[in-house]
């Protein structure tokens, strides 16, 4: 982990990411920093990708490993490591949503075995373009 500058020292654009994205939300938003199940780690960081509850069980048996899965009845959310959204535009109607920040009625209805609360970003995105009906970004035309 890079180390924050010291008073006086510019900090860098990556150091200002970084930071953003570690800083819990607010109390009364309605979100909550997700903690991760007792008995796991998250060495990559987390971030969540979220989806309308209707297309969850759409894309669930779709992906070769499940990570920890949330769920509150209008959407699901998937942890990834964090920075899956990097070069990358997940499809509508996903939200990508930096350190994993979740409603509080949220509650976990998949825990994988194992230590890891992943589900492999490559995978969901795919996933959820083959349902959503959205060409992978890697996919189309390159226009000039």
């Amino acid at each position: 982990m890079t180390a924050v500058p010291g008073p006086g020292q510019p900090l860098g654009l990556d150091t200002l990411v970084r930071l953003q994205r570690t800083r819990r939300p607010g109390s009364g938003t309605g979100l909550r920093w997700l903690p991760v199940p007792e008995g796991m780690t998250a060495p990559l960081g987390r971030d969540a990708v979220a989806v309308p509850a209707g297309l969850g069980p759409l894309v669930a048996p779709r992906l070769p490993r499940l990570g920890c899965v949330y769920a509150n009845g209008t959407h699901w959310w998937w942890i990834v490591p964090s920075d899956s959204d990097d070069a990358l535009s997940w499809p509508a109607p996903a939200l990508y949503s930096p350190g994993a920040t979740l409603p509080d009625t949220a509650r976990l209805i998949h825990r994988p075995q194992g230590t890891l609360p992943y589900t492999p970003p490559i995978p969901l995105y795919l996933a959820l373009c083959r349902v959503t009906g959205t060409t992978p970004e890697w996919a189309r035309p390159l226009s000039a």
